[in-house]
């Protein structure tokens, strides 16, 4: 693993809410350091501030102080424009409710990062089609959303997120909505993908059972991180 800079940065971080005359701490001065290939789960229960942090580092919010540097970059002092364009090139995404467009096939679904990426159309389709084989859709190329199972939809999501091969994918609870079983293989998917390409992953759960899937473990309660564990065999 690559440890000598963070892939990702999170310094001094607080993040206040305002609801009427009251401040609402979510996120009290939080600091950490993720490093490339690493499979980070962020957990805590409702409340605990996960989502908040997921939200800064994704740059979906700023913070009220501190910042987040993703790849030396201070992404908290971007803009809007700044931001989408380092997200499309870095960044990808794996949802609990799956965010598929439901008027795009499976293919068209998963190409559609690419097409960002200025690749014309056949060729952003053919890899999305071997992305789409790969997590066991070859049957599903061209069904819609609606024509899919929940596990079916979470692997075309899937597919989606590692298809422009980002540095860091964050995934949101992203069995929240699936059986056991399902969960088992979804989760295995991610972390094949994560090997594979050395990709860095932040896996946000409220679920116990998630954590193993994991190479680390931070604890949030009330905006505070309460716990920071490495498994055994992992080296800084």
């Amino acid at each position: 693993m690559e440890q000598k800079r963070p892939m990702i940065h999170v310094q001094d971080v607080r993040k206040v809410y305002r609801m009427g005359d009251e401040e609402v701490v979510a996120l009290n001065r939080i600091n950490l350091k993720i490093y490339k290939g690493e499979v980070c789960c962020i957990f805590g229960t409702s409340g605990s501030g996960k989502s908040t942090l997921l939200n800064q580092l994704a740059g979906m919010e700023k913070p009220t102080s501190g910042r987040v540097v993703i790849r030396g970059v201070n992404i908290s002092a971007m803009s809007e424009e700044e931001l989408a364009a380092f997200r499309q090139k870095y960044i990808g995404f794996i949802f609990q409710s799956y965010n598929l467009l439901p008027s795009m096939t499976a293919v068209e679904n998963v190409a559609m990062p690419l097409m960002f990426c200025g690749m014309e159309k056949r060729r952003r389709e053919e890899i999305a089609k071997v992305l789409l084989k790969r997590v066991g859709l070859s049957h599903r190329l061209y069904h819609y959303p609606g024509q899919m199972s929940g596990g079916q939809q979470q692997r075309a999501g899937i597919a989606r997120a590692f298809v422009t091969r980002p540095q860091v994918v964050f995934a949101d609870e992203p069995t929240g909505n699936l059986d056991s079983r399902t969960t088992e293989e979804i989760m295995k998917m991610i972390m094949g993908f994560a090997r594979k390409y050395n990709e860095t992953i932040i896996l946000v759960t409220h679920d116990p059972g998630m954590v193993r899937f994991a190479d680390r473990i931070v604890t949030l309660k009330d905006g505070n991180i309460v716990g920071d564990e490495r498994k055994e065999g992992y080296c800084e």
